[in-house]
């Protein structure tokens, strides 16, 4: 029997903030469980670069709100790889940049962008078999997930996760002033009035500070094993 049998069509929510390693292992997971796999983080960079690239003011709520309503954006799959299409265009590489990263917070804050995306990744989360990954997942977007997954880490390994990162992808960055933006986007999305980036009341809290991400993977298997006996 194979691991996607034995564990049948599960919705596993994966939260947490910045570099605590939630791509990575919800995609590890989900290719162990033969599922879909889903980036909503991603879908909020990809409007926050259309945002910057038209020059959008990124504390006008309205105009973010309207800039969402008329944007199309999509997670898929393709021959191993995560893409992200906005408007039909790949931007999976654009919308890791150090720019995007410092202007997502304040789109993701505006509720009007929220409620939109959250009926598309509701949409994309229908059947099951699918392992998502963000900051609301456990909590507004999927509340009743089968399995739910909060992921941390300790500030100072996070930020060099990211530094290194962006280091490897050519971005010049010094360690401090970005360990003081991760620091802003944390307070950001921690406070945000709509769908604050907080732990669902039923999530388990895995620490991944010093974990191998082999290690992190196969624990949360191995919950999600334990749910899907109890189905």
């Amino acid at each position: 029997m194979g691991t996607e049998d034995a564990v049948g069509r599960l919705c596993i929510a994966v939260d947490g903030p910045a570099a605590a390693g939630k791509s990575t292992v919800a995609r590890l997971l989900a290719e162990r469980l033969g599922y879909r796999y889903a980036d909503t983080g991603a879908m909020y960079r990809a409007l926050a670069l259309k945002a910057l690239r038209l020059g959008i003011d990124l504390h006008d709520p309205v105009a973010l709100e309207e800039l969402a309503a008329t944007t199309s954006i999509a997670v898929e799959s393709a021959e191993g790889r995560t893409l992200t299409l906005l408007d039909g265009r790949d931007v999976s590489e654009e919308i890791r940049s150090p720019e995007v990263s410092r202007a997502v917070s304040y789109v993701a804050m505006v509720p009007g962008v929220r409620r939109q995306m959250v009926r598309m990744q509701r949409a994309l989360a229908a059947g099951g078999g699918i392992v998502m990954e963000g900051r609301d997942v456990g909590t507004v977007v999927l509340p009743g997930a089968d399995c739910k997954f909060f992921l941390t880490a300790s500030p100072k390994e996070r930020t060099l996760r990211r530094y290194r990162e962006l280091l490897a992808k050519g971005y010049q960055v010094e360690l401090a002033e970005l360990e003081a933006e991760m620091t802003l986007r944390d307070r950001l999305d921690s406070e945000r009035t709509t769908d604050p980036l907080v732990p669902a009341d039923d999530a388990a809290i895995v620490d991944t500070t010093g974990r191998k991400v082999e290690e992190v993977v196969e624990d949360l298997l191995e919950r999600c094993r334990g749910v899907s006996g109890r189905h």
